[in-house]
């Protein structure tokens, strides 16, 4: 058995990619329009995955856009992704600069969690140890659900 990808829906695609890649920062490895299926497929991978991804070694969200209008609920119930990140502080910042909420702050200097326009909850993991707690996410209150 190999994992493949895990594919979220999206509402609104170009808020959703906006989220995923200039926010979050993953990239575009594929992308497939299916005009009979009336749906686009957009295939993401983490910066370190790219290259691997596209030879098909790597997991890969797959966001999926259905072009009739849906609207999804529940998406904390789908559970979560999660990233390893090279720098929690300086990634929650770039988020938070960029108008996202930082529903769970990296208070321990070790995990945060963030939501896509769409309710899917992102945990974002320190790479290695975790860094020493700073402000202002050390004294930062949780805001909404993660």
């Amino acid at each position: 058995m190999e994992y493949l990808h895990t594919m979220i829906r999206a509402s609104d695609l170009d808020a959703t990619l906006d989220f995923f890649c200039n926010k979050l920062g993953l990239e575009e490895v594929n992308r497939y329009d299916s005009e009979q299926g009336r749906f686009t497929l957009v295939f993401l991978a983490a910066p370190g995955d790219v290259a691997m991804a596209r030879d098909a070694k790597r997991p890969l969200v797959e966001i999926t856009h259905n072009w009739d209008p849906e609207e999804y609920t529940g998406g904390r119930n789908f559970g979560h992704l999660a990233y390893r990140v090279d720098d929690i502080y300086a990634i929650c910042q770039r988020l938070m600069d960029n108008g996202v909420t930082i529903n769970r702050p990296p208070r321990d200097g070790h995990m945060a969690f963030v939501r896509s326009p769409d309710g899917i909850s992102i945990e974002l993991l320190q790479k290695g140890d975790s860094l020493p707690p700073q402000e202002p996410w050390a004294s930062m209150e949780n805001t909404g659900k993660w």
